[in-house]
């Protein structure tokens, strides 16, 4: 067996192993996963891309892209202090306990979205920004149409249980590139694991970043209805990917696939330049290795989404328009199924 084959075979067992376990598994919430090379802008593989799922707390990367907007156009400074409301104050758990009539930067608001997954820190910026959660809602969909998010939805600034806060694969990792392309001078802040807050550390939840070699963000998320989520970004020899996992049945699941996914894109990737240097299309490593993925169809190196801009919505007219392409989608009898389960666990966490 020559090199290439050794490396195909290899690859394609990676794919399989992660990608299978992915389709095999009957976890209670839709899953999905993409991983894209953001040096080529190529769709190194995905399941489920475009199938709407519940974001949980990655909804908190469109915060943070607010937020960074906020502070690139100098309407915020890092050292702002925001005011915290008594709705703030009471979102449910992820939250740092910030007390109503208190205050917080804006960085430690931006720390504690990274970290700790903080509910009450998201309300804050989402109050100081748009006025309410729900102005900054309309803003948060202004946006994600801009960025050609067209299968988004928020209601909320956290990713709190609310069942018109929807969201695809695809469209998370469209959101997770344009934090790093348009906001380079803030993307440090996801590779940070820990924070000072009022005399106390504050852990975070991304336990992968510490493992997996070259990781430097992005972002986790856990509810009931999602099961457990999370966009990743890692860079080998100035290679960088971008991946996004939803729907792991444990937060242990999650992380393996995710880790193999990224192996697995790494390892395509490097092939694919080989093949380059040798005078032969890269491409057909992609298709050959994802062949073995059959009879996932979708499971195919495409070009990556656009992100050009587009109108922005009226959030009434959006959300109309969001729940009738959403009723008409192949998913909506399990999205519906899944949203019943969701007022059951209304109360739960999100991480």
């Amino acid at each position: 067996m020559n090199s290439e084959s050794l490396s195909l075979s290899r690859l394609g067992a990676l794919w399989i192993v992660a990608l299978l376990w992915l389709v095999a598994s009957t976890a209670h919430a839709g899953q999905a996963a993409i991983v894209v090379d953001a040096t080529t802008g190529r769709v190194l593989g995905q399941v489920n891309a475009d199938e709407q799922n519940y974001p949980a707390s990655l909804t908190k990367m469109m915060t943070l892209y607010l937020t960074f907007r906020e502070l690139d156009a100098g309407r915020l400074t890092l050292g702002d202090n925001l005011p915290v409301s008594r709705w703030a104050a009471n979102r449910e758990p992820s939250k740092l306990g910030l007390r109503p009539g208190k205050t917080i930067s804006v960085q430690d608001c931006i720390l504690a979205m990274v970290t700790k997954s903080a509910n009450d820190a998201a309300s804050v910026a989402a109050e100081s920004i748009g006025g309410s959660e729900a102005g900054f809602a309309d803003m948060m969909n202004a946006q994600a149409a801009l960025l050609g998010m067209a299968n988004t939805h928020f209601d909320n600034a956290s990713g709190l249980p609310d069942p018109d806060n929807v969201s695809t694969a695809r469209d998370l990792l469209t959101l997770a590139m344009a934090l790093y392309r348009d906001f380079p001078q803030y993307a440090h802040y996801f590779s940070t694991t820990q924070f000072t807050f009022e005399g106390r550390v504050v852990h975070g939840h991304n336990h992968l970043m510490d493992r997996y070699d070259g990781m430097d963000g992005l972002k986790t998320g856990y509810t009931a209805a999602s099961g457990f989520n999370l966009a990743s970004t890692a860079v080998r020899d100035g290679h960088r990917l971008f991946a996004v996992v939803l729907g792991g049945r444990t937060a242990t699941k999650r992380d393996r696939l995710m880790a193999s996914l990224l192996d697995a894109g790494f390892e395509q990737t490097e092939a694919a330049a080989a093949l380059a240097a040798a005078g032969q299309p890269g491409t057909g490593v992609a298709r050959r290795v994802l062949a073995a993925l059959s009879p996932i169809a979708n499971a195919e190196a495409d070009p990556a989404p656009a992100s050009s801009p587009r109108r922005a919505k009226h959030h009434g007219k959006a959300k109309t328009a969001h729940r009738s392409g959403h009723r008409a989608s192949q998913h909506s009898v399990k999205l519906a199924n899944r949203k019943t389960r969701h007022a059951a666990a209304a109360k739960s966490g999100d991480d």
